[in-house]
């Protein structure tokens, strides 16, 4: 079934469908309606895949969808139009530019911690940029998933954007087949095999992972404020989420204080019990719940450590005094588990960070620009966010994506449909002045030679008169004003 799908994907690509500008912008138009057309049913689905709160809905994934919809449609002549570039001189009265184009037929891979936004960001570029797109929701989120498929054959074109749902041998049978871009969003375990079977064809692939993003927390700054926004970004969504800030590292001085201020944010957010707050999700299934409370094993929770199998709850947790090489530190948490790591100075922070896996993300909380400026300088991650979290995945002019072990590639807005276009190089000549290209055909002499750093010689010169004569006219016209 997986092999039809995306063999009509294909024939239907090759009709070129998909290329024309007024196309797209109907489809994205129509993938817009359905967001708030179905927003009631993505929030029911939500709440029974992972107790999402209806008021979080639109908050952590309807709305950035529609600004990147909305920004595709009216940038999108732009985005697609020609790209003019630097000239030689021996290309002068030549046509020279980029045209973007599509890449064909492409995978989509979701993930379930985010299973709207992390899905159909991708699609918007993949459409924006005259794809064809096979999507792939997570199996995990089997409620939006579901309804996923429901929905876009009612929406988008059914052919060029089907919805393929399943678990491990519907993705194994789709990664078999042979496409012209993978997109892929989950962890490094199952990038890898992505990436290993893309290989198999030569497919690009965009790998958007994770990893343990540090949490920077510098003695000179307010601290109720920065335990406000780390406290928001690390239990938001019961703690999966991919830039949610892992760990935190601060001084041992302020480490105590760090933990009250986190104590007296939860009980803001959620009141002294968040099992019967609304505003508080759950872990996605029995396995990963059985994962997370297994990093805890062997640890006092200084705050939170409660948990309920029954309902996948575990409460919001912070650990003091971790040691760097405990297990809590060696893979990516994806739930609500905050472990404290002591160091002794920036120097310490700094070396800590560069010494592990390049994060996804890296969030600094310090009112010292020298502090801020070291850390920017001398750190690295696919992004980082200064006294905040997560804010930075919110603007579609900033590149998403991860480095090295957290990922390849980028999207959001305008980077996204490049990422999903083939930058073509355009050289377009004339046939006419054929006499200066003789010299390059053979049979090659010194005559020939000597013929070419002539003629080399003589465009040289001439693009310097050139340049004089402008400078010489816009001294001219200074001169005049000025007098």
């Amino acid at each position: 079934m997986e092999m039809q799908v995306v063999q009509r994907a294909r024939e239907t690509f090759l009709t070129r469908r998909s290329r024309p500008l007024e196309f797209r912008v109907q489809q994205l138009k129509s993938l817009q309606r359905m967001i708030t057309d179905r927003q009631g049913e993505i929030a029911t689905a939500l709440k029974q895949d992972i107790n999402r709160s209806q008021y979080d809905t639109p908050l952590l994934e309807l709305i950035g969808l529609e600004n990147e919809i909305s920004l595709a449609v009216s940038k999108l002549a732009q985005w697609d139009a020609p790209r003019p570039v630097e000239k030689s001189l021996l290309t002068i009265s030549d046509q020279v530019y980029i045209q973007p184009e599509p890449l064909g037929v492409v995978l989509i891979i979701g993930a379930w911690n985010y299973p709207w936004a992390l899905t159909l960001q991708p699609l918007v570029g993949a459409i924006a940029a005259g794809n064809a797109a096979v999507v792939k929701p997570s199996e995990l989120s089997e409620y939006s998933a579901s309804l996923l498929k429901a929905l876009l054959p009612r929406y988008l074109d059914q052919e060029l954007y089907p919805v393929v749902c399943g678990g491990v041998s519907e993705t194994q049978e789709l990664l078999r087949q042979r496409f012209d871009h993978i997109f892929y969003t989950g962890n490094s375990t199952v990038g890898k095999l992505v990436m290993e079977a893309a290989a198999r064809h030569l497919t690009p692939v965009t790998l958007e992972l994770g990893g343990k993003s540090p949490c920077y927390i510098d003695k000179d700054v307010d601290l109720r404020v920065a335990c406000r926004r780390i406290t928001w970004g690390k239990f938001v969504n019961c703690g999966q989420t991919c830039i949610a800030p892992d760990y935190i590292l601060c001084e041992p001085s302020i480490q105590n204080r760090v933990v009250e201020g986190i104590r007296q944010t939860l009980l803001e957010f959620y009141g002294p019990d968040p099992k019967s707050s609304p505003d508080y999700g759950r872990i996605i299934n029995q396995r990963h719940f059985n994962r997370v409370m297994a990093l805890l094993d062997g640890y006092t929770a200084a705050l939170g450590g409660q948990s309920d199998s029954s309902q996948r709850y575990i409460a919001p947790t912070v650990v003091k005094d971790v040691p760097p090489y405990a297990r809590l530190m060696q893979e990516e948490i994806f739930g609500p588990l905050l472990p404290i790591v002591t160091i002794s100075d920036v120097d310490d922070a700094i070396h800590f960070i560069s010494e592990r896996e390049k994060p996804l993300a890296i969030y600094v909380f310090s009112s010292n620009k020298k502090v801020i400026k070291r850390m920017l300088a001398e750190t690295t991650s696919g992004g980082v966010t200064v006294n905040d979290v997560m804010m930075h995945y919110t603007l579609n002019s900033l590149p998403f994506g991860g480095v090295g072990q957290s990922g390849t590639g980028r999207y959001h807005g305008k980077h996204t449909f490049d990422q999903f276009s083939h930058h073509r190089a355009c050289l377009v000549k004339s046939l006419g002045m054929e006499r200066v290209n003789m010299p390059r055909y053979p049979p090659q002499n010194h005559q020939k030679g000597t013929y070419i750093w002539a003629v080399t010689a003589s465009i040289v010169a001439l693009g310097l008169l050139v340049s004089l004569t402008v400078i010489l006219i816009l001294a001219a016209g200074v001169s005049c004003t000025c007098w």
